[in-house]
């Protein structure tokens, strides 16, 4: 294997972060020229029908050059999106709690508070029919 091969491999230093169902990979990695640069990956976990799982990975190669400008914009969208939209996640299904039949229970609970009542709803037997 190569000098460059192998440079490209090393990880010099990396961090992880885990959100959910998603993991982000921050590596620096050298150059063949042994200047750093910068990889994002975002991997996410899906599960098939049969129970089991795979992983989609994105992948963006960021250099020292872009460094600057690229800090600016990312800090610009994501004070836009807290100053817009807060902090605080709107989604329930954000939360490491969330399970789908809540979500369910919650709109039934709704809908029949709504309803003028069980006495409004007819008893129809399958003998009427």
């Amino acid at each position: 294997m190569s000098d460059y091969e192998m440079s490209d491999k090393e990880e010099i230093y990396s961090k992880v972060l885990r959100a959910g169902r998603r993991t982000y990979f921050f590596d620096v990695r050298a150059t063949k020229a042994g200047d750093y640069y910068l990889t994002i990956t975002e991997s996410k976990k899906f599960t098939n029908d049969d129970g089991s799982y795979h992983y989609k990975k994105h992948k963006i190669y960021l250099y020292k050059e872009d460094f600057s400008e690229f800090r600016d914009i990312l800090a610009e969208m994501t004070d836009y999106i807290i100053n817009e939209k807060g902090e605080e996640v709107i989604s329930e299904r954000h939360q490491k709690d969330f399970k789908p039949e809540d979500d369910f229970v919650v709109q039934e609970a709704k809908t029949s508070s709504d309803s003028k009542g069980l006495d409004s709803f007819t008893d129809v037997s399958f003998d009427d029919i």
